[in-house]
């Protein structure tokens, strides 16, 4: 495991020739990493919220955000969070209150440490993990924990159904979606992010039959793990009025949607790595094609919650156990035999 922000090895350097401590050192560098990611996951969270409500308005022939930050309202977004920032935070008399206090916490944490493997470029990474595949996998699973916990100490009949159905959406797409990573990691070979994207130097693995198949089961699953239509049950307006967040208000609100999108952003960003051939790309520097591949696919999602109907809890569940799970099996199985006859 190694650092591999272009910024690293210099400030090592810097600080070895000081003579200080090499453990003072990677401690404030872990502390300077958890900044920067937090600033960026933040970031990322706000463009997305403006650009998913001005592609809404554009959808429903509406102008979208249009009265703070001029023409175009590119300081809505922040002018929500400004107020949600000021908003008094409720705390409901008969709740759980130190499960419901940290619930939000629970979510939003793992949302900020799987940046850490993620490569925007070469040397854009945080760590490059040997193992970085895994590590995602085992982060991404944590906010399931959280959700429940947020439904269940709210003490509220919807949001306890709202965190029930979120966990068993959850934990029928996340099967599929493993299987569709190990796909890409029998391929490459590695569980290394980095390595992953470098084994792509030839052709995107989406070019390939079976690697098509486990990206389009990767996106479906990242669909419902954001809980975005047709897989929003997890907060149903119409059923459930916000579901496993009703209680909250304030910043503690802010938390679960911020970890939302920039979830939403994270798993099209893990897409671009493990089927797009991450930063690579002609002419254009590799942080830029990563961003923009990630853009493209953030757009297709926006445009499927803004088009698709909801589903129910039932053909939900069904299509998920039913259907993408075998398939995803049969991927692999295929990709195994295809993998073994390479070698």
């Amino acid at each position: 495991m190694a650092a591999s922000l272009s910024l690293y090895k210099p400030a090592h350097e810097w600080w070895g020739h000081r003579g200080w401590s090499e453990l003072v050192f990677q401690g404030l560098w872990a502390l300077l990493l958890a900044v920067i990611i937090v600033i960026f996951m933040i970031g990322v969270a706000v463009v997305v919220i403006w650009y998913e409500r001005k592609i809404a308005g554009d959808i429903q022939s509406r102008i979208g955000p249009a009265r703070v930050g001029g023409r175009f309202g590119v300081l809505q977004t922040l002018a929500d969070g400004l107020k949600l920032f000021f908003k008094e935070d409720i705390i409901p008399n008969a709740c759980e209150r130190w499960l419901f206090v940290i619930a939000p916490f629970f979510i939003f944490v793992p949302a900020v440490m799987a940046w850490v493997a993620i490569p925007f470029s070469p040397t854009w990474i945080a760590y490059d993990l040997d193992i970085g595949v895994f590590y995602i996998v085992a982060i991404s699973s944590l906010p399931q924990l959280g959700l429940i916990m947020a439904g269940w100490s709210s003490n509220n009949k919807y949001a306890l159904l709202g965190g029930m159905r979120a966990v068993a959406q959850l934990i029928s797409y996340e099967i599929p979606l493993v299987l569709a990573v190990l796909v890409v990691v029998m391929y490459a070979n590695s569980l290394s992010m980095v390595t992953i994207v470098e084994k792509q130097a030839s052709g995107w693995f989406i070019l390939h039959p079976t690697l098509f198949i486990a990206f389009v089961i990767f996106f479906i699953c990242a669909l419902a793990e954001t809980n975005k239509v047709p897989f929003d049950l997890p907060e149903a307006e119409s059923e459930l009025v916000s579901g496993y967040h009703v209680e909250y208000s304030g910043m503690r609100f802010a938390f679960f949607f911020l970890s939302e999108y920039a979830s939403l952003f994270f798993l099209c960003a893990m897409a671009t790595t493990l089927f797009l051939g991450g930063w690579r790309g002609p002419l254009l520097p590799p942080v830029v094609w990563f961003l923009g591949k990630t853009g493209v696919l953030v757009t297709l999602v926006i445009w499927i919650r803004w088009t698709v109907p909801r589903l129910r809890i039932d053909q939900i569940t069904r299509f998920g156990w039913k259907f993408l799970l075998p398939l995803a099996l049969l991927d692999l199985i295929v990709a195994a035999f295809l993998a073994v006859g390479m070698s």
